[in-house]
């Protein structure tokens, strides 16, 4: 036993001293190389106090949404919440696949017309699927709204190619 934490010891002491192997290219660390700095723009044209977006799977860059009307709309619900309330949709797509699916204001500033706030129900519908059941169809949208923003509002409406759902306020 004594032997073995010996050879032990001064095993660990000998491997830790030897430079060789964190310079070598048996360490998986030095594959890559070593990180260089590469300069991308001039100094004059970052501001450090403006945080720059990264590139992420959930933000990409400004593209055109290419989402379409789903087919129909099955439910409409105004569920309160603290703060405000969520709108939640129930819909129905033309084929299956549809996916990223928005809740988009009829107009760009979001503010109700006379009292009545719209949206759009669009997906992305990719071609090639079969339509199959209206169970594997079935497609669900939300949007959060503040008190604020639903002071003015006397009825929400979410439009579809086939129909159109409203609610209003009691």
């Amino acid at each position: 036993m004594r032997n073995s934490i010996g050879v032990l010891l001064v095993s660990g002491l000998v491997l830790t001293s030897c430079g060789t192997v964190r310079d070598s290219r048996l360490n998986p660390f030095n594959w890559f190389g070593r990180a260089e700095a590469v300069e991308t723009t001039s100094a004059k044209e970052i501001n450090p106090l403006i945080p720059r977006e990264k590139e992420s799977i959930f933000r990409r860059g400004e593209t055109e949404y290419a989402g379409t009307p789903v087919s129909t709309i099955n439910g409409l619900v105004i569920e309160r919440v603290s703060g405000g309330a969520i709108l939640r949709v129930r819909a129905t797509a033309a084929l299956q696949g549809a996916f990223e699916v928005v809740l988009e204001p009829e107009n760009e500033d979001e503010l109700p017309v006379d009292g009545v706030l719209t949206y759009r129900v669009l997906a992305i519908q990719p071609t090639g699927f079969r339509q199959g059941t209206v169970q594997s169809r079935e497609i669900n949208a939300a949007r959060f709204r503040t008190d604020q923003e639903l002071a003015g509002v006397r009825t929400i409406r979410v439009m579809a190619a086939d129909n159109a759902l409203q609610v209003r306020r009691r």
